[in-house]
């Protein structure tokens, strides 16, 4: 991988922006050169279309994940040693946390609405202007900074929402930070439209309005309802009763806002069972000399089974370089699984690729419950409770 210096034109534009903030009497951005190998803003653009395909329509609002049991797979995964590499995954900011248990040298985030790369170029917007966690929320949620947030650097994130809790969203500061996330993301590399950056504005102020209540939304059809808030996510554990999600601490938000500003997390337009973007992403990694550590697919296999895709994604999954111990991370819904974990409406689930591809030839997926019931690795332990401790709403 080649080495560049920060992109010097979105550098410009956030200090000129930062010593505009500062006359305003906003906290101003800061902005210092990231360590390491890292793309160019025109190689990032490049890589993001060179992999992307047409968008397409998926009924509802992934503004943050439905799946509150997201971390139950972190032990297992820990067990196998699932790291480095590369990480595939779909949706919004679910997947940094499993970057951050990871540690991938790349990740890709692939999903057939365009929404998720703009929603993706908005988070990174707010890497790249927060230094820390604090200043992170109050990017996408419009709220205040205090007078010294660099004292919050360490701080827990019990003590970062009282704190965000505590100050009201302000239309003023969402219109600065909207603003900066628009300039951000047109400095990124990536061709945007008119359209896009009405949209990119769209969900931010999904963020300013909502807050950490935010949540999924379905557009109009049936769902489960009930769906966990932000603020629940980020609270979540694992089976252990660990809060790993990456806003949990310094160093997980570090290493994910690292691989942010390195341009080293990129997103992509794409169907999974499409013709070319999990191809070229494979394409990429062998370039690389990477293999899969994880891909996170949510669920949707299942819609794919649905549509007839799932052999072609299967041919997909097949083509990319992998390793023995490289997993898919997967999400089920539909009814009681034999590893729910009562209490929760969804169960992570951990299945091998390597198994996948093999099971997958020899014809033994004929529906999408022959794959989530075959193609399942057990996870660390049983939970010695129903649910991990919830903090007071």
């Amino acid at each position: 991988m080649r080495r560049f210096p920060l992109r010097a034109s979105a550098l410009s534009l956030v200090l000129a922006c930062a010593a505009g903030c500062a006359r305003s009497g906003r906290a101003p951005v800061r902005l210092a050169a990231p360590a390491g190998p890292m793309l160019s803003t025109a190689e990032f653009g490049a890589l993001v279309s060179g992999l992307s395909e047409a968008g397409g329509f998926f009924p509802s609002d992934n503004f943050v994940s439905n799946e509150l049991s997201y971390l139950h797979v972190l032990g297992a995964m820990r067990t196998l040693r699932v790291s480095g590499g590369a990480y595939i995954g779909v949706g919004p900011d679910q997947s940094f946390s499993y970057i951050a248990a990871i540690r991938p040298e790349i990740a890709f985030i692939i999903d057939i609405r365009r929404d998720n790369l703009l929603q993706h170029l908005l988070f990174k917007a707010a890497f790249e202007s927060a230094r820390n966690r604090l200043e992170y929320l109050a990017f996408l949620l419009g709220r205040r900074l205090p007078a010294d947030p660099a004292a919050w650097d360490s701080a827990s994130i019990e003590d970062i929402v009282r704190y965000v809790d505590s100050v009201p969203a302000e239309p003023a500061l969402f219109a600065h930070y909207d603003s900066l996330a628009l300039m951000l993301a047109t400095a990124s590399g990536i061709a945007l439209d008119v359209q896009d950056t009405a949209n990119l504005s769209r969900i931010h102020r999904a963020f300013f309005q909502m807050g950490l209540e935010i949540r999924y939304s379905n557009r109009g059809r049936f769902g489960f309802g009930g769906y966990p808030s932000w603020r629940q996510l980020i609270f979540e554990a694992d089976l252990e009763g660990s809060r790993l999600n990456y806003l949990t601490s310094a160093e997980r938000y570090a290493f994910v806002r690292d691989l942010e500003r390195r341009n080293l997390i990129i997103p992509v337009v794409g169907d999974l069972s499409g013709p070319h973007a999990l191809v070229a992403i494979g394409d990429e990694l062998r370039l690389r000399g990477l293999a899969i550590s994880a891909f996170y697919a949510s669920n949707v296999e299942q819609y794919l089974f649905q549509q007839g895709g799932f052999p072609t994604f299967a041919r997909n999954v097949a083509g990319l370089p992998r390793a023995p111990n490289s997993v898919f991370i997967r999400s089920y819904f539909r009814g009681r699984h034999p590893r729910n974990v009562p209490g929760y409406a969804s169960t992570q689930l951990l299945g091998s690729i390597d198994d996948f591809v093999t099971e997958f030839n020899a014809g033994m997926y004929r529906s999408y419950s022959d794959l989530v019931l075959r193609n399942t690795i057990p996870p660390e332990r049983v939970p010695a409770r129903a649910r991990a401790m919830r903090p007071a709403s």
